[in-house]
């Protein structure tokens, strides 16, 4: 087992972390133990499967209007399609390039095959007479949990 879940006061999922990170949390009484393994021991503590915090934690960023962008996230995002094509999005493209002050940006980015990409350039879709086969849309939390 080399991942513990850790639940929030509350019981809602918060993260997973390392058995020693799991065992400190133990010791320093921050979290105790929700679930165990069956008959196997760390010490004086049971292998821990579940821990649940004592105290709340404010989770904050679950309520922001979504998540930060990345690469990976734009591309889970298409669904791995080419914005361009129906091959398999292995690149970021961005729609207005960032040479004419485009940016890392959920609305200005899209999963692209490499060879679309290529094609683009450094032009617009619409310079480069490429369409898009859907617009770019700002993920919401729930939207990336369930992809």
């Amino acid at each position: 087992m080399n991942a513990v879940l850790v639940l929030n006061a509350d019981l809602g999922p918060l993260h997973r972390v390392p058995v020693q990170h799991a065992i400190r949390m133990l010791m320093r009484r921050v979290a105790e133990i929700h679930e165990a393994e069956p008959d196997r021991h760390l010490g004086v503590f049971p292998m821990p499967r579940v821990l649940r915090l004592v105290r709340y934690v404010v989770t904050r960023w679950r309520y922001r209007s979504g998540p930060g962008w990345s690469k990976c996230g734009v591309l889970r995002r298409d669904g791995y399609r080419c914005a361009y094509c129906p091959s398999t999005a292995t690149t970021v493209d961005h729609i207005l390039p960032r040479s004419r002050g485009g940016r890392n940006s959920w609305k200005n980015t899209i999963g692209a095959c490499y060879a679309c990409n290529q094609r683009k350039g450094d032009l617009t879709p619409a310079e480069a007479g490429m369409e898009l086969r859907f617009q770019p849309l700002v993920p919401t939390w729930s939207g990336m949990v369930q992809r």
